[in-house]
């Protein structure tokens, strides 16, 4: 079996986004990178799916040369070897990027054979744009299910499950398929030092793709308000016991 993993190097996604005084990207000069909580999954699932097929796991990114990291990361968690298609650091459109990827898979395949599923996560953390597993899955000309948090082999086919509003979704789709996959599909490993040591001796093929002409222009960014607070004052000194009394009965407490 053959399991493709694709990720994105973006901002960890704990800390607080900041946009470029364009609002045409993130402010990242104090951040920390990794990959979206979705894509960590994503690698969790090929390496659990090799570990119990037997086979070859491969993670891919397209990004500047410090994403080599994040390759390292995937592979001493038990991924096998890695693709690294490096830009300058620009962001490309989700078209581009599918192009690119497009390319490199048809490669390696033509090299190696069929990949038998390629995973992505459902969108990144970033952007968040949900196209480039759609657009890779429609020129390949291969099934492509999204948003799964369940994923089964059953033979030549693969068993997919989405979260749907009072229950569950399920699709049975032929191999090879490219599947989206969200967080919580599973519990991902943290990688251990032997594993460090190892991935350091896996092979990264690195490879400098041609950026097609956008096609899509990006308006702007915009990072969601957070949730406001609100805080009411009840009284001030004895006279407002009463007010406290009346709010404890409403919230159930007395």
């Amino acid at each position: 079996m053959r399991v493709l993993v694709c990720v994105k190097r973006v901002p960890f996604t704990g800390g607080k986004m900041v946009l470029a005084p364009d609002s045409m990207a993130l402010e990242t000069r104090h951040l920390g990178f990794t990959i979206s909580p979705h894509e960590e999954c994503g690698v969790e699932e090929a390496v659990r799916m090799i570990e119990a097929k037997s086979g070859e796991s491969v993670v891919l990114t397209l990004g500047p040369a410090e994403a080599a990291e994040q390759l390292r990361d995937a592979m001493a968690l038990g991924v096998d070897r890695a693709i690294h298609l490096e830009t300058d650091g620009s962001e490309w459109d989700p078209e581009a990027t599918a192009a690119a990827i497009i390319d490199a898979i048809r490669a390696d395949e033509a090299a190696s054979g069929p990949f038998d599923l390629i995973l992505f996560g459902n969108e990144s953390a970033d952007s968040g744009g949900f196209q480039v597993g759609l657009r890779v899955a429609g020129a390949l000309g291969r099934p492509c299910v999204t948003g799964l948090k369940k994923v089964t082999i059953e033979g030549a086919s693969v068993r997919c499950e989405q979260e749907s509003e009072g229950g569950r979704d399920v699709y049975a789709v032929p191999m090879p398929a490219v599947l989206t996959v969200k967080e919580g599909l599973n519990l991902p490993r943290y990688p251990s030092v032997p594993g460090r040591m190892r991935a350091a001796r896996k092979p990264v093929a690195t490879m400098t793709p041609t950026q097609a002409q956008a096609r899509l222009e990006l308006a702007s960014l915009v990072v969601p308000a957070g949730q406001g607070r609100r805080a009411e004052v009840l009284g001030s000194g004895p006279s407002a016991a009463p007010a406290v009394v009346e709010m404890l009965r409403k919230i159930g407490v007395v």
